[in-house]
C-alpha cells in the first residue's frame, strides 16, 4: 500500500527549489491555511480576458512547473504569497494550475499531497466537467480539496469533497463500465469534447499525476490521440480497466509499475523541466 510520505516530497513540476526563501518562509503549517490564498493566485482565461491584459500573458496557461508559476506571481507582485492578489496580478491558468500550486506548497511544508485529474459534478448539474483537485493526507486518510473554489460557494465543503462530487479519471471510467454514468455527460465545458475518450484521457493524466508528473490538460502522449479520434479498441479499454483498478488500489508499487507501460508513460520531451 501507499506510504503517504511518498507524496510529501516534490516531483519535477512541484519542486520549489530556487524560489527566494523569503517568499516561502511565511507559509503556515496547517494544510487549509496553506491552501487558502491559492484561489487568488490563478485566474482562468475567460475571467482574465475582460481585464484587458497583454495578449502574451495568456501563454502563462502553458506553464508546467509550480516554481515557474510562483516566479511569475512574484514578478507580477512581490507581496507575500499568503496575501490575496487582485485579479490582474494572478497567473493566467487552469484548474490544473491551482492544483499544482497547492500540491507544491503543501509538499514544501512536508505535507503529503497529490494532484488528481478527473471530473467535478458540482459545476453544472447533471454533468461531470473536466477538472483537477488535490488530496492531502491528514495522518488518517486522504482528503480531497478543490483549491480553485476553496472559500467559495460553488460546492459545500470544498475543503473535504464528498464521494461523487469529484471522480478521478479512473473512477469515472469504472463508473462508465458499470453503466452508472452516461459518458456523454463527461467532458470539457464549452467544447465538443465529451464521452469515453475524455474519461480515458483524464485517467491517463491521473496516473501520471500519481507518479508526480502533473501534465497540462491538453498534453497528449501514448495512445491518447488515437483514443480521442476513436481509433482504439477493446485492448485499450482493457488497459484502462487495469489503470482504473491500480489507481484505486493506492498501491505505490503497482502505480509505479503500470506507469512504465509504453502507452502510459509521459515522454521525456513533455516531462522535462526547463533549466
Amino acid at each position: 500500500m501507499t506510504n503517504p510520505l511518498d507524496y510529501a516530497t516534490p516531483g519535477p513540476f512541484t519542486d520549489l527549489t530556487g524560489i527566494d526563501s523569503a517568499a516561502l518562509e511565511t507559509l503556515p503549517a496547517d494544510p487549509l491555511t496553506i491552501c487558502a490564498p491559492v484561489p487568488t493566485m490563478v485566474i482562468q482565461p475567460h475571467d482574465a480576458r475582460p481585464l484587458g491584459l497583454p495578449a502574451d500573458r495568456f501563454a502563462e496557461r502553458n506553464i508546467r512547473p509550480a516554481a515557474a508559476i510562483v516566479r511569475q506571481l512574484l514578478a507580477l507582485d512581490a507581496v507575500d504569497l499568503t496575501v490575496p492578489r487582485p485579479p490582474d496580478r494572478r497567473v493566467i491558468g487552469t484548474c490544473r494550475h491551482f492544483a499544482v500550486l497547492a500540491t507544491a506548497l503543501l509538499r514544501h511544508r512536508g505535507i503529503p499531497a497529490r494532484a488528481r485529474c478527473g471530473f467535478a459534478t458540482y459545476f453544472q448539474l447533471g454533468n461531470g466537467l473536466d477538472h483537477w483537485v488535490i488530496e492531502y493526507h491528514d495522518g488518517d486518510r486522504w482528503i480531497r480539496l478543490d483549491a480553485e473554489v476553496l472559500g467559495g460557494s460553488v460546492v459545500s465543503h470544498p475543503e473535504d469533497l464528498r464521494p461523487w462530487q469529484f471522480l478521478t479519471g479512473g473512477e469515472a471510467w469504472q463508473a462508465f463500465r458499470r453503466n452508472e454514468i452516461d459518458a456523454q455527460q463527461f467532458g470539457v465545458h464549452g467544447t465538443e469534447n465529451w464521452g469515453p475518450a475524455e474519461i480515458m484521457g483524464n485517467a491517463v493524466r491521473d496516473l501520471a499525476a500519481l507518479n508526480k508528473l502533473e501534465m497540462l490538460p491538453w498534453d497528449e502522449w501514448g495512445r491518447m490521440t488515437e483514443a480521442y479520434q476513436g481509433k482504439t479498441g477493446p485492448d485499450y479499454d482493457e488497459l484502462m480497466d487495469e489503470l482504473a483498478t491500480v489507481c484505486a488500489s493506492d498501491d505505490t508499487a503497482a502505480v509505479t509499475a503500470l506507469y512504465r507501460h509504453e502507452a502510459l508513460r509521459v515522454p521525456v520531451d513533455l516531462s522535462e523541466v526547463p533549466g
